[in-house]
């Protein structure tokens, strides 16, 4: 457990350098996004990531990790959206973006470590591609509830999925690093 306590901050230090740069860069023009349009990127990056696996190939240069990048910072700014609000105009300097940044990935790590627990690390054994499928679903399930205008009868509600989104796409994240050594 320990050895995924580590990689898992390891991959959410780099998602979050990676979105500090993007703060330095672009400010917080992501906080107009409706919540919808930020599931319709994370739903890209994921059909985009179960392409490459299909097809072995790839045109543009941006591979497999960098996407699975993408939609960690992508259901982190859907929960921030979630928590805060959609706004007209850009509204957040980088340190109180980095606070709810941070803010989100601790629950979500909170979240990692209590289903670790009861599942035994059984996603050591999935495949990258089953994990993808599985943000592919989740992604699916975000928008059926929008479509549902947030009401769910029995089911958890979008948040949860946010957070499991980005849980599977860590795990694959450490399934790639492996991969690499």
């Amino acid at each position: 457990m320990k050895n995924t306590e580590k990689a898992y901050w390891d991959i959410i230090n780099k998602c979050k350098e990676i979105f500090s740069n993007k703060m330095k860069d672009y400010g917080s023009a992501w906080r107009i996004l409706r919540k919808e349009s930020l599931t319709d990127q994370i739903y890209i990056k994921a059909q985009r990531i179960r392409s490459i696996q299909q097809q072995k190939t790839q045109k543009i240069n941006e591979g497999q990790y960098e996407e699975f990048i993408g939609i960690i910072n992508y259901a982190v700014m859907a929960l921030i959206q979630i928590e805060k609000g959609v706004v007209d105009a850009p509204d957040l300097d980088q340190k109180n973006a980095i606070t709810l940044y941070e803010a989100q990935v601790n629950i979500i790590f909170e979240l990692m470590l209590n289903k670790n627990h009861d599942y035994g690390e059984a996603w050591r054994n999935m495949r990258v591609s089953s994990l993808t499928d599985l943000i592919l679903q989740k992604i699916l399930r975000i928008k059926q509830i929008e479509n549902n205008e947030g009401k769910v009868i029995v089911s958890e509600g979008i948040d949860a999925n946010y957070h499991d989104i980005v849980n599977y796409a860590v795990f694959a994240m450490i399934h790639l690093d492996g991969e690499k050594v």
